[in-house]
């Protein structure tokens, strides 16, 4: 369970479905202008003309592929998304034990993105090397290895952003800048479609059964935020300081949250019987009201683009709490 939590809170710290469709704005190609000259011009036959153009576009290629790195090797699950989500895919040669999204991504189970190994990556002979926190930057660019650090989004922008860094770094702004489109617009949809009533409803994010939460300075709490609902943690946190408070029973029982999400399906088991089970839990309004909702502890706590459908599942969670 420890290890757990150690490893949840380090992926919400640190930083932890894509197509490769996308096609690369840099493919331009080269043009060549005759030199001056007083010389009468001579007729290129077709298959010499042939032979030139194929040629221009070889060096093409070749400049293009030497400005853009061509085996990249990710220690973060949400870049690893991203990458992917880009159509960077086919420039991944590996990614960490934690990076099993989406499913074609190249794992390697002796890669960690929390204990970084120098020698495990150069062992890939990578031309970059994106990770979720510069540990080892320094020594992976004294190996002439170039590196990118994913760090955590605080908010929408900084997603935005880092999608857009890693397109314009791996050649696929284009695909970048459609994602970004696609998430702006999607997200908005989906706000939208949010009925907010007037009395703002309360919730209560179970990381681990231990009872850490998120507060709304965290990513996730932003996310909950634009969906209109209030955070009963942010009590908790007084100082302004404490991300990821560790609640306590008598806490959640006073503050008798509306709403239920739990991330702790996956690692330990929790479900909506188990939490509905626990020592006077039977009297909080979410679960008489039957308001407890499961939540992929992946999605909640990686901000790439599966963000959307973190969002979404609240909206639906929503529309249920509405219709009871």
């Amino acid at each position: 369970m420890k290890k757990y939590l150690f490893l949840v809170l380090g992926l919400l710290m640190l930083a932890a479905c894509g197509s490769d469709n996308a096609t690369d704005s840099t493919n331009q190609q080269v043009t060549y202008e005759p030199a001056a000259t007083s010389a009468p011009a001579t007729e290129v036959p077709q298959e010499a003309e042939e032979v030139i153009e194929n040629e221009a576009d070889a060096q093409s290629d070749e400049a293009v592929a030497e400005d853009y790195p061509t085996a990249i090797v990710s220690l973060s699950p949400t870049a690893t998304e991203m990458l992917f989500a880009i159509g960077a895919g086919e420039q991944v040669i590996a990614v960490d034990n934690y990076s099993y999204f989406p499913p074609e991504a190249p794992v390697v189970d002796d890669l960690s993105g929390f204990n970084p190994n120098v020698e495990a990556i150069a062992l890939f002979e990578p031309d970059l090397v994106v990770l979720s926190n510069p540990t080892i930057q320094e020594e992976l660019e004294l190996l002439g290895i170039d590196v990118f650090v994913a760090s955590a989004a605080v908010d929408l922008d900084e997603v935005y952003s880092q999608i857009a860094e890693i397109g314009d770094l791996t050649g696929n702004s284009d695909g970048a800048s459609a994602l970004v489109a696609q998430m702006k617009e999607q997200i908005a949809d989906i706000v939208a479609a949010i009925d907010v009533p007037a009395e703002p409803l309360t919730y209560f994010h179970e990381l681990d059964p231990t009872l850490y939460s998120v507060t709304s300075s965290t990513f996730i709490g932003q996310i909950y935020a634009m969906a209109g609902v209030e955070n009963i943690a942010d009590a908790a946190d007084e100082g302004g300081t404490l991300s990821y408070p560790q609640l306590t029973q008598e806490f959640i029982l006073e503050a008798d949250p509306d709403i239920i999400f739990f991330a702790d399906a996956q690692c330990c088991s929790q479900t909506v019987e188990s939490i509905s089970e626990r020592p006077g839990w039977s009297e909080l309004t979410a679960v008489r009201n039957q308001h407890v909702f499961e939540m992929n502890a992946d999605i909640a706590s990686r901000w790439g683009p599966r963000l959307v459908q973190f969002l979404e599942t609240v909206r639906s969670a929503l529309q249920t709490v509405a219709e009871r």
